[in-house]
């Protein structure tokens, strides 16, 4: 299997993630799309940390006229309205050249005067930013992962910010480089073409940065929201420096399943993204593995190997398959019956997958309901507000539940023969992910209106469907 490995010891930004997939391999021709849909050109270079040779990526931005456009308070992206000194800043010397040639790099009349443009260009809330990204012509693929990327951080801005998704304006990501930060590497994902991609736990650096609402601890608010969204761990350390951007971490979070460490990898490619700072005892580079997955040998741990796949979200033979789920709860304690009875069907219509109501005790000993639904994480947001119109609730909360281990599923139909009348009966199939069945059902509904018409006591309708329906298993 061909696996990507991030190696994040000293953070992540997207232009050291674009410069890590170029090093590891990545064709930095296939940017043209951006640069075609956005006034900015990719400026890919080399530069030296502490002794590790590693790659380079500028966004540049001009007027159209040559002329470019900089911002001296390049942070990469940070959707906070805050200007801080962290370490991928570009607001200070480069010990390397992008002027230079390179076989990667994008040749322009104004390279020698170009400069990083953090910020640069129109500021744009999250439904702009998504219409820009649709109107960009991307494969589906790659525009996916940078939507995913543009939601996570979207709504990390909403939830820091205590406003709606599609109202958030985006400050510093929202313009054109960060963008093409987040754009470039799904597009130089796509060119590397792995099978799974991982990352080990993250450095988010430490000590606390400077916004314009105060001193916060590192990592940034929105960068910890973020963390807590996405299936990677982050670490602090392992100095005082803010070292995971929101971007990268979104970057991240939207392509990358975590893993402690770098897994068993026979590895074709090493390549390293550099950050702009130097630190003493730290290269500040991000790493990218490329290479096979090894299946285990004679002596090998299966068990390994499956709690990767498991991480990757990869189905695990004779496993139960990996479903991705959110799960929403409220406590009521004066809903009707008869809403209660009907949320079923109106929590379904906007994407429940289940809803369970629990009698419980509330305060004063005062009898009640637990709801609880289970859902897509795409569709939590519209699900919690209709159980909120539904039932009148103040609140509804998300536990911490990220996924769920269940069967696939197959419906067979069973015929029932009484009195020379034929009956149909729906009977659900459970497998394991490599075919075993484990268990067969019959459809209550179909067994109750056939026991209706035919006289039979409902369970002996459910005994003989799904004993014909295990009778036409294949036998091993």
């Amino acid at each position: 299997m061909r696996t990507l490995v991030f190696d994040g010891r000293t953070g992540a930004a997207g232009d050291m993630i674009c410069a890590a997939l170029i090093a590891a391999g990545a064709d930095p021709d296939v940017l043209a799309p951006v640069s075609d849909a956005l006034p900015v050109r990719y400026e890919v270079g080399e530069t030296e940390k502490n002794g590790i040779r590693a790659t380079t990526v500028d966004v540049l931005v001009d007027d159209g006229g040559g002329a470019v456009e900089t911002d001296a308070d390049h942070n990469h992206g940070h959707d906070h309205d805050h200007s801080h000194d962290h370490g991928h800043s570009h607001d200070h010397d480069h010990d390397h050249s992008h002027g230079h040639d390179h076989d990667h790099s994008h040749e322009s009349d104004a390279s020698d005067a170009a400069e990083p443009a953090e910020g640069a260009g129109v500021h744009r809330s999250y439904r702009e930013v998504v219409d820009l990204v649709e109107s960009m012509g991307l494969p589906d693929a790659v525009e996916s992962t940078a939507l995913d990327a543009f939601e996570l951080l979207g709504r990390a801005e909403a939830s820091v910010h205590g406003t709606d998704l599609d109202e958030t304006h985006f400050h510093e990501v929202g313009a054109d480089d960060a963008i093409a930060d987040v754009v470039g590497a799904a597009l130089l994902l796509a060119d590397l073409d792995p099978d799974r991609v991982l990352t080990t736990p993250v450095a988010a650096g430490g000590g606390t940065v400077e916004m314009s609402h105060g001193t916060y601890p590192v990592p940034a608010p929105a960068t910890t929201e973020i963390a807590s969204r996405a299936d990677f761990r982050i670490v602090g350390g392992p100095i005082d420096r803010e070292l995971l951007t929101p971007t990268g971490a979104a970057i991240l979070g939207a392509v990358a399943d975590d893993v402690d460490a770098v897994p068993d990898l026979a590895v074709e490619r090493a390549g390293y993204g550099a950050g702009d700072a130097d630190f003493e005892r730290h290269p500040n580079v991000l790493r990218a593995l490329v290479g096979d997955g090894r299946e285990p040998g004679p002596d090998g741990d299966r068990e390994k190997r499956d709690d990767d796949r498991a991480r990757a979200g990869q189905p695990v033979d004779g496993r139960l398959a990996h479903d991705d789920i959110a799960i929403l709860e409220t406590n009521l304690d004066d809903a009707a019956p008869e809403v209660l009875g009907g949320l079923q069907e109106t929590l379904s219509r906007a994407g429940a997958r289940d809803v369970t109501i629990v009698p419980t005790a509330m305060k004063k000993s005062r009898p009640g309901h637990l709801v609880k639904v289970i859902c897509k994480p795409a569709d939590a947001e519209a699900v919690a507000e209709h159980l909120a119109r539904e039932t009148g609730t103040l609140g509804v909360r998300q536990s911490g539940a990220s996924h769920r281990w269940i069967a696939d599923r197959a419906f067979e139909t069973a015929t029932l023969r009484v009195d020379g009348e034929d009956h149909e009966v729906d009977v659900k199939v459970a497998s394991t992910t490599d075919g075993e069945v484990y268990d067969v059902s019959g459809e209550y509904d179909d067994a109750a209106a056939v026991a209706e018409a035919t006289g039979l006591p409902i369970r002996e309708v459910l005994r003989r469907v799904e004993a014909e329906v295990r009778e036409q298993l294949p036998r091993e």
